[in-house]
């Protein structure tokens, strides 16, 4: 395959440091914890440490969020979805969400309140399937747009849950837009972590769904005896997850906040693409966006997220396909007392980057500029299981995607 690993350092202007991040305080966060906390089906998810591996490529720990336990869904996207139609639901009852968990949410008295609703989102895989399982939860409908060359798993996976599933001709970004027009016409509620000039409320309220997860490993951290972790390398779409990751680290550790790197699929590499042309703007990608890692193929940021990203984030890195498949082979055949990770093409992204920064001088200054060494202790998020079980064998057991 021969497609290199590109990266930029974060040479951009700070415009707003301090303000872009207020929506990722910890009494923000805390709020989605608690409202996540109220379902029975909640757990904190595994953080691994994977001692073995990190003393293999030089480096002082590497801790490893687990999240193909989340709800039983295999993703952690549920988080987002979920905490955005309570804070929707919320709003249109005129409290806070700190007032209603899901035993308030499916009462007989807030469904006579508000009536049927309709949750409609586009997806390619696992956003969709929390939104679905949430509707289903809620005793709510949902209507699900996928793109084109989605998974036939992720498809039956997100029916399960009782939804209106299709999968268009057309990438993501046409799918969130066709999902708009949809909801528009049809008097239903966009459940998107895409913003848009106008449309800023609910992916701001699913960042601080994600937010859960990085409170979680902050704790499970402090369990471990460690204080904070040195660096975090975190996956991005359209950057809503990162940016989350990045906020409620920046808010919470201010100047000593870890050095973040922010990995993409190099087929929709809008941030790289974004960080490259220097002026500050997001940059789009357009075209079919096929790459193994779907969670990742999204071509357009979301607006909110790339703020704090800008502004917070240390390196941008642009990442083949192969990367990603080589941090499936690692985390699924551990080295020995390691524990066994299954870990999809979207989440094991960044491990195979951070062992290929190590162990292959061609990205020795990388490396060096990231200072990754025995002393780094960092922090990663396998944001997915085996959510198409037969592309997650084909490459882990048949060795498909290689260098």
């Amino acid at each position: 395959m021969n497609e290199i690993i590109k990266w930029k350092e974060n040479q951009l202007s700070k415009t707003d440091v301090e303000g872009c991040i207020k929506i990722l305080n910890k009494d923000e966060i805390n709020k989605a914890r608690t409202f996540h906390e109220s379902f029975e089906q909640y757990s904190k998810t595994p953080l691994q440490d994977l001692k073995e591996l990190a003393s293999y490529i030089g480096l002082g720990g590497i801790y490893l969020k687990d999240e193909s336990y989340r709800f039983g869904l295999n993703a952690f996207k549920v988080l987002g979805g979920s905490f955005a139609i309570a804070k929707y639901m919320a709003k249109k009852l005129g409290k806070d969400v700190s007032e209603l968990g899901y035993e308030t949410l499916i009462s007989n008295e807030t469904r006579e309140k508000l009536g049927d609703m309709v949750f409609v989102t586009a997806t390619d895989g696992n956003h969709g399937r929390g939104v679905a399982w949430t509707a289903n939860q809620l005793k709510q409908k949902s209507v699900v747009y996928m793109p084109k060359g989605s998974s036939g798993a992720r498809v039956e996976n997100i029916r399960k849950e009782g939804a209106e599933v299709t999968v268009q001709d057309m990438n993501y970004d046409d799918c969130v837009r066709l999902a708009a027009k949809y909801a528009e016409e049809n008097g239903g509620v966009v459940i998107q972590d895409t913003a848009w000039e106008g449309y800023e409320d609910i992916p701001t309220w699913i960042m601080q769904g994600y937010g859960t997860m990085a409170l979680e490993a902050i704790e499970q951290l402090e369990e471990l005896g460690v204080d904070r972790p040195t660096h975090i390398f975190v996956q991005a779409g359209v950057g809503s997850l990162a940016a989350a990751v990045q906020g409620v680290f920046a808010s919470i550790y201010g100047k000593d906040c870890p050095t973040t790197t922010i990995v993409e699929a190099n087929i929709a590499d809008c941030l790289y693409r974004s960080a490259v042309a220097g002026d500050g703007k997001a940059v789009a990608v357009g075209g079919d966006l096929q790459t193994i890692m779907a969670g990742l193929a999204c071509g357009e940021a979301n607006t909110i997220g790339w703020e704090i990203l800008k502004n917070h984030s240390s390196m941008f890195v642009s990442c083949p396909d192969w990367v990603a498949a080589n941090g499936m082979r690692i985390l699924g055949n551990p080295l020995k007392d390691d524990p066994y990770v299954i870990s999809g093409e979207s989440g094991a992204v960044t491990t195979g980057l951070l062992v290929e920064i190590m162990k292959n001088d061609e990205y020795r200054e990388l490396r060096e500029k990231l200072n990754l060494n025995e002393e780094s202790k960092i922090l990663l998020f396998s944001t997915e299981g085996d959510t198409d079980p037969d592309k997650y064998r084909s490459i882990v057991w048949l060795g498909e995607c290689t260098k």
